[in-house]
């Protein structure tokens, strides 16, 4: 590696959050901490003919408090909750656009579904009132780029842009990409993350999978019966650390490094050992041994294959050590946000980081023999986390893992 690239670190110094649990980071941590859960019954569309009818709704989602209503209709939903999560995310590092370099700021972002809900709009309009009665606007909304392209035209940014759709891993991934941009020296900030909105297509989908639990999710529990799709923005702002320090800004944690593997053991079931080598690659990209880890921001999405999986996984990586090491799910309180999930859940590790307090995993009961490790049960716990690993698992074998430290 380069010395140049080995000098430049890269740090956290604004964090912003839409969730159904709360917007802003200071209220999404407040409601983790208390175990609150986002699950509610489906408002969004009708569910009557679907086998579950609870998921993880932002019901109090208002974009034109944040935005201009001209703003708010140039964008879909997933870009709405990206751009606020965005503007939250600024303010918090005290950045203000108009007095940045436009040049010198990029976006990276990760989707599953990227503006889904405007291709549903279309098909029901298609289908309804026939194809010349198709709005042209909506479909030119649909492109996953578009999500990406949209925050730099609303905060007048011109660095690069990238999207990732590698489903539930993409928020990872879109952090690990930002990381090394920076690294290499191709940008001085990058605004990172992960946005997708609740859609008829993804939980449509997970219950014909059968993958849904009835009414909650109750990751590593062995009466566990599912996941429960949920929707939300996770934005991260990147700086390099003498760029922070310079400008007294305050900050989060240190990006230490990320690991990726793909597997492609099956479509949908995950492969332990593949989880496994993507948590070493993370580990050997920081420079950190497992005995330095002290929290685990778990996948944990509360279906039996992907919770044993990861279970399998953290005693192949961390052997000893596998049944102390604190692992908790916070998609028990909010859902699967698909690929804001681990955008979402990196920020759960920011601020574990920060404030020495670990989230717990609500609704855990019975012990299960398959998931046996400390996955902080129903109540939160105090401890002291120098550095904290986050997992993201998709479909496909596409897994992505992140290192943070205290800075």
């Amino acid at each position: 590696m380069h010395d140049s690239k080995m000098k430049k670190r890269i740090v956290v110094t604004g964090l912003g959050v839409v969730s159904s649990i709360g917007t802003g980071h200071e209220v999404f941590w407040e409601s983790l901490l208390k175990g609150k859960s986002g699950i509610s019954k489906v408002e969004s569309f009708d569910t009557t003919k679907q086998l579950s009818h609870y998921g993880g709704e932002i019901k109090d989602f208002h974009p034109n408090k944040y935005l201009k209503n001209r703003q708010c209709s140039l964008m879909g939903r997933t870009s709405q909750l990206a751009a606020i999560a965005t503007q939250l995310a600024l303010e918090d590092a005290h950045l203000n656009v108009n007095d940045i370099e436009k040049y010198e700021v990029g976006v990276s972002l990760g989707t599953t579904g990227g503006e889904a809900q405007e291709i549903e709009a279309i098909d029901e309009v298609w289908a309804l009132k026939g194809e010349d009665e198709v709005d042209v606007k909506a479909i030119r909304h649909y492109p996953f780029d578009n999500i990406p392209s949209n925050l730099a035209n609303l905060f007048k940014l011109e660095g690069l842009i990238r999207i990732f759709t590698t489903a539930c891993a993409a928020g990872n991934y879109s952090i690990g990409y930002g990381f090394d941009m920076m690294k290499e020296g191709n940008i001085q900030k990058m605004i990172v993350g992960g946005s997708d909105a609740f859609s008829y297509l993804s939980f449509t989908g997970f219950n014909q999978l059968g993958a849904v639990a009835p009414e909650r999710c109750q990751p590593f529990d062995k009466n566990r019966k599912g996941m429960m799709v949920g929707e939300g923005a996770g934005i991260m702002i990147l700086e390099l650390l003498e760029d922070a320090l310079k400008r007294k800004a305050k900050i989060y944690v240190e990006i230490l490094g990320y690991g990726l593997s793909c597997d492609a053991h099956h479509i949908t079931n995950p492969c332990s050992e593949g989880i496994a080598q993507c948590m070493l690659n993370a580990m050997r990209e920081a420079n950190v041994s497992k005995e330095n880890i002290d929290y685990i921001c778990a996948h944990g999405t509360g279906t039996k294959h992907n919770d044993a999986a990861e279970s399998v996984a953290i005693h192949k990586v961390f052997e000893k050590r596998a049944r102390t090491i604190p692992a908790s799910s916070v998609k028990s309180m909010l859902g699967h946000t698909m690929g804001a999930a681990s955008a979402m859940e990196a920020i759960v590790c920011c601020l574990v980081v920060k404030n020495d307090i670990i989230p717990p995993t609500i609704n855990y009961e019975t012990p299960d023999p398959e998931c046996d490790i400390d996955c902080v049960p129903n109540k939160a716990r105090e401890k002291k986390v120098n550095v904290a690993l986050n997992n993201g698992f998709a479909f496909g074998g596409n897994n992505s893992c992140l290192v943070i430290r205290k800075p």
